[in-house]
């Protein structure tokens, strides 16, 4: 049997002198004991190691910061958090991403209005299943500009499909300038049909989210399928265009058990227990109830917008939206803006892809540009 106090030894007597033994141990004795279990407790047992060990993981988190001059620049450079948070959210040099991890650019509309820089990043992920789209056209006065982010599960897929297909289907459709919504609705359900035909491996369960901006004219429609979400910032707010599509929202999952389905609890919500958000395309096993219907808001473009977000959820999870508009707004550019909140998101501990699009509007009356934006 061990003794309590033999881990106590074994600590003393790594020390470099009795003095330092004799330091450390009046450390830990002041910050503090374990309690004694409660007397109305069925077992009045406590382990004697528990609260050492957690000092000794505190003493490594705060080791892993390196120094305090590291962990103050990180504050200035997030602007918004304690050092103590930082400090938790500073990689490992074994961590940080590699510059080849990348892809990072920037793209300007024909007419100069749009300037858009996207990044995308396969982050702790050993697979990379997010896809992004930019596409402009022109339907006969009608300057036509799309943006999409496709987050793949269960394999690339799916989200390779939507990047081939899906605006081409969209500008395809006989009313898509007399019925946007209509034209986008229609498509988005028949690109999901035409990719389970596609499929020929009927075993295959993969699917992927959609979250896509369509301009037309002077107006902007976000069509969302999943829990990929699109944020704007008007008049300096920051405003979520789309509503991410989880079972445990109350009419998500209203819809799947009237259609037979089922909502549990496995770690998060699920549809069946397998699926953590509510519509997508693809999932053939769950189509029934994994719709790929989605959800509409059109916008008219005025002098207030400023910035447009479309993100996978490996940057929401970690990032609010006002967050993000606040980083989008520091930085000089959207390409540098995207790329910044791919950084932010992996620093904080996003274990997905993170994939981002950040369109400027009324980039012809700024004196933002392609040269002003490099890659950081």
């Amino acid at each position: 049997m061990v003794r309590a106090g033999s881990v106590e030894d074994q600590e003393g007597s790594s020390s470099s002198s009795p003095a330092a033994a004799a330091a450390a141990a009046a450390l830990i004795a002041r910050a503090g004991r374990p309690p004694r279990p409660a007397r109305f407790k069925s077992i009045g047992l406590w382990h004697p190691f528990k609260h050492r060990r957690f000092r000794a993981r505190v003493a490594k988190i705060l080791a892993n910061a390196s120094c305090s001059a590291q962990v103050l620049a990180r504050a200035r450079e997030l602007g918004e958090a304690t050092v103590a948070a930082v400090a938790m959210a500073v990689p490992k040099e074994s961590e940080l991403p590699e510059e080849t991890d990348y892809i990072s650019g920037e793209w300007k509309s024909e007419d100069g209005s749009l300037l858009c820089g996207y990044s995308s990043f396969r982050g702790r992920r050993e697979r990379m299943e997010d896809l992004y789209d930019i596409k402009s056209s022109k339907i006969d006065a009608n300057k036509i500009n799309l943006f999409g982010v496709f987050d793949g599960h269960g394999g690339s897929h799916a989200a390779e499909y939507l990047k081939q297909h899906l605006f081409g289907n969209l500008l395809k459709h006989p009313a898509f300038i007399t019925d946007t919504k209509l034209a986008i609705s229609e498509t988005y359900k028949k690109t999901d049909l035409d990719l389970l035909d596609a499929e020929t491996n009927i075993n295959r369960q993969d699917g992927s989210t959609a979250s896509t901006a369509i301009f037309v004219g002077n107006h902007l429609y976000v069509a969302n399928v999943g829990d990929s979400r699109a944020v704007i910032s008007k008049s300096g707010k920051a405003i979520a265009l789309s509503d991410d599509h989880k079972p445990d929202r109350s009419d998500e999952r209203e819809r799947i058990e009237n259609a037979g389905g089922v909502v549990t609890w496995s770690g998060t919500w699920r549809v069946g227990g397998v699926l953590a958000m509510s519509r997508a395309f693809g999932d053939r096993l769950l189509k029934q109830f994994v719709v790929a219907e989605p959800e509409i808001q059109e916008q008219e473009i005025d002098d207030e917008l400023e910035y447009l977000i479309l993100a996978s959820d490996g940057l929401w999870d970690v990032v609010s939206n006002e967050h993000a508009v606040a980083f989008v707004k520091e930085e000089k550019g959207p390409q540098a803006a995207a790329r910044k909140l791919t950084d932010i998101a992996f620093a904080r501990g996003s274990t997905d892809n993170i994939t981002c699009i950040v369109v400027e509007f009324h980039s012809d009356k700024t004196s933002s540009s392609p040269s002003s934006a490099d890659q950081s």
